[in-house]
């Protein structure tokens, strides 16, 4: 193959002065701090590693010898008692926050309504934040309509959005009837539960006086939709395959996904309630409660049915919340944690190094600084190696144990990792948004839902030919990070030895794809 010339793309003078400067910074400048860059990276996939391999022995284990919930910790089903009646059974406060949700307010609020509970012992508060009067109205004018069926619930809204979601819950909490209750089931307005959720739930906290919440799983109703909602399928199973799984099993810990799970009020109480100093107040209640020795329980078993965003938009804003939102709070609870005499120093190591460090910060930085930046960079100045093991073999581990969660969609594991590769720039950003504590670090964007209307959306679309425009849909940094790729590839290809231009290549065009808007464009599956 003939080898390209540098002519060919700049003026000759021009070229000749680039390479000058380029000589006379490369060694004393250049290669020194990629070298250093190099050393970290390597560091940080090691600890990622060994956290991976340490999740999958753990998960392993669990698999072939773990006890079941029902015999970790002591469950019975509640019965009826005949001198106490209905009394018998723990007083129930369902709470459902939400905001302008025109699509999916039915469907949740139905669900909630359907839950089975006797009657005089639960009720169902509906948080509505919305801020379009019609939408209020058919929220309002829905929880009528299950009121005049003889449930018990209430419509709450506020005249400001303060706090957001952790907002909305903390007012909802202070309502004198709530005062009753024992517990609160929390849905997000996108959010399906059986009616035997409850049955399911409540028994380990009756009876389990140190659980302070239990955690279902979600499951996904339109994971077939595109391509996209495939890949965040096979994120979030490995979140809830392995790494909920491991947190509880090893009476570790794990943190409250938000939605899906039942508090025992007592604990929220104890913890100091809700509070919106980051983005991920369901996390922030964990810790804090977690500090104050109370223990968690994931229930693998007991799925709830919700919905993944469907647009690269909505994804985006969710990334964003769910990766800056932790850098923030571990930058401010990390001398909480290190004070904190109420836990064992292994669940202080296990919260500091594991959760926060290694799983929201380190896994982060080093999918796209090491895979994106660094490695790419290393085509450029050839004095500078990276060794296999650190540049595939590592790599490739990680990949197949972060795939485990999913094996329907193990075929489709190149599109994730090039998928997972481009969305980490957003995360990584993110991840500093928080911990430096800048910009967007407070930004709460309520990720769209469609419920049903999805269905028909996707037919309208095949028919329809969306509007282009050009600032909605263009992607500066997408665009920027690939443009960087596929230089480095041409450079590989004519002068590198490192051989690494099919992956830059592949890569640079998946940044490509993303950064000009058509990531909606993929086929959806059948």
């Amino acid at each position: 193959m003939d080898r390209f010339s540098s002519t060919t793309l700049l003026p000759d003078d021009l070229t000749v002065q680039l390479t000058i400067i380029w000589e006379q910074i490369k060694a004393p400048l250049i290669v020194p701090l990629l070298r250093i860059a190099v050393f970290l990276c390597l560091l940080m996939s090691i600890m990622l590693f060994i956290e991976r391999v340490y999740m999958g022995i753990v998960i392993i284990l669990v698999k072939f010898f773990g006890k079941k919930p029902e015999k970790r910790y002591k469950w019975e089903s509640l019965k009826d008692d005949v001198e106490l009646g209905n009394s018998s059974y723990p007083m129930v406060l369902v709470q459902i926050p939400m905001y302008n949700e025109k699509e999916v307010y039915q469907l949740s609020i139905g669900a909630a309504c359907g839950l089975s509970w006797p009657s005089d012992r639960i009720i169902v508060q509906v948080l509505d934040d919305s801020t379009d009067p019609i939408i209020r109205n058919l929220v309002s004018m829905e929880c009528q309509r299950w009121a005049s069926k003889g449930i018990n619930i209430k419509y709450e809204i506020r005249d400001n959005r303060n706090g957001y979601k952790a907002g909305a819950l903390k007012e909802g909490l202070k309502h004198q009837y709530v005062k009753q209750c024992d517990y609160v089931a929390i849905f997000d307005a996108d959010f399906q539960p059986e009616p035997d959720f409850l049955w399911r739930t409540i028994p380990f906290l009756v009876h389990n006086p140190e659980l302070g919440l239990v955690q279902a799983r979600w499951k996904y109703v339109n994971a077939d939709e595109c391509l996209m909602t495939r890949m965040q399928e096979m994120s979030l199973d490995y979140h809830f395959t392995v790494e909920q799984e491991v947190g509880s099993s090893t009476y570790a810990f794990f943190g409250f996904n938000g939605t899906a799970g039942v508090w025992r009020i007592a604990a929220i109480d104890e913890a100091g309630g809700w509070k919106d100093r980051t983005t991920v107040e369901d996390m922030d209640l964990a810790v804090r409660a977690s500090l104050k020795g109370w223990k968690f329980l994931y229930l693998s078993s007991l799925k709830v049915k919700n919905e993944l965003p469907s647009t690269f938009k909505a994804y985006r804003y969710q990334q964003h919340r769910w990766s800056c939102g932790p850098a923030n709070l571990f930058r401010k609870m990390f001398t909480e944690i290190i004070r904190n005499r109420k836990v064992s120093l292994w669940k202080k190591i296990h919260v500091i190094y594991s959760f926060f460090f290694v799983r929201k910060v380190v896994a982060h930085i080093v999918t796209f600084v090491f895979y994106c930046i660094v490695l790419p960079a290393t085509v450029l100045v050839p004095e500078v190696e990276v060794p296999k093991w650190g540049a595939v073999y590592i790599p490739s581990i990680i990949t197949l144990l972060n795939a485990v969660g999913t094996p329907r969609s193990f075929h489709l594991i190149i599109f994730w990792i090039l998928f997972e590769n481009v969305m980490s720039l957003h995360r990584t950003k993110a991840t500093f948004i928080g911990l430096l504590e800048a910009g967007r670090v407070n930004e709460w964007i309520v990720t769209e839902k469609l419920g049903d209307a999805f269905k028909i959306k996707s037919a309208i679309k095949a028919f329809k030919k969306p509007r282009f425009r050009f600032g909605d849909r263009l992607h500066l940094l997408e665009l920027a990070t690939g443009a960087y790729l596929f230089f480095c590839g041409c450079y590989d290809i004519a002068f590198g030895k490192n051989h690494y231009f099919l992956y830059l290549f592949i890569q640079a065009f998946a940044f490509f794809i993303i950064g000009f808007g058509h990531v909606g464009t993929f086929v959806p599956n059948s």
